[in-house]
């Protein structure tokens, strides 16, 4: 297996180049459809991506290389839970939950 090369595209234009920005941005609209997956964006992957791997025990640091962050505190800030034990969510939590178990019983 080849090693990994940076400064090759995983998804090359038709000469084997980086492709536009905004070209790549119309691909993903165009492949998510008009209306049921509107709202998804590539942030949308992203915040994916760093969730995994938040999840996974990987550092701020990690993640952040992952993301092409130069900044752990820009991955921190916008792009990882605060593992905060917080009681009002809790509480939406098993709100959310009794209303769902109500309307599949009832």
């Amino acid at each position: 297996m080849p090693g990994t090369q940076l400064d090759r595209p995983v998804f090359a234009n038709s000469r084997g180049g980086f492709r536009d920005p905004s070209n790549t941005s119309r691909d993903i609209r165009v492949a998510r459809g008009p209306a049921a997956m509107e709202w998804l964006t590539s942030h949308n992957y992203r915040k994916t991506t760093a969730t995994v791997m938040d999840g996974a025990g990987f550092s701020a640091r990690q993640v952040a290389d992952q993301l092409g962050h130069a900044r752990v505190s820009m991955t921190q800030d916008n792009y990882m839970g605060r593992r905060v034990a917080n009681p009002a969510a809790t509480a939406l939590d098993a709100a959310f939950r009794d209303a769902a178990e109500g309307e599949n019983h009832g």
